[in-house]
């Protein structure tokens, strides 16, 4: 149980990483581009979903009886990791 909530907690981090990716890819987009903020953004936030639902389907293929455990601790993951890369943008700001 310990192995899965760590795993889950990481994964979740593992999230946030297209998010993180794709804020900075804004900043790069000019005001004649196609592609402009949202859509990038959009982007990022559907990967992040792939990424955390895919490794809840192989949790839930690889140990079911722990799945409760790896998707509580990959959300509250995804969210440790967000709220401490706002605070520590605030922070800098």
């Amino acid at each position: 149980m310990a192995a899965a909530i760590i795993l889950g907690f990481l994964a979740g981090a593992l999230g946030f990483l297209p998010l993180f990716i794709g804020l900075r890819m804004t900043k790069k987009v000019t005001e004649t581009s196609n592609f402009g903020h949202m859509a990038i953004l959009m982007l990022a936030l559907v990967v992040s979903f792939v990424i955390l639902f895919a490794t809840a389907i192989v949790c839930i293929n690889v140990a079911r009886d722990v799945v409760l455990f790896f998707v509580l601790s990959e959300a509250i993951g995804l969210c440790v990791v967000t709220i401490g890369f706002g605070i520590a943008r605030a922070v800098r700001k």
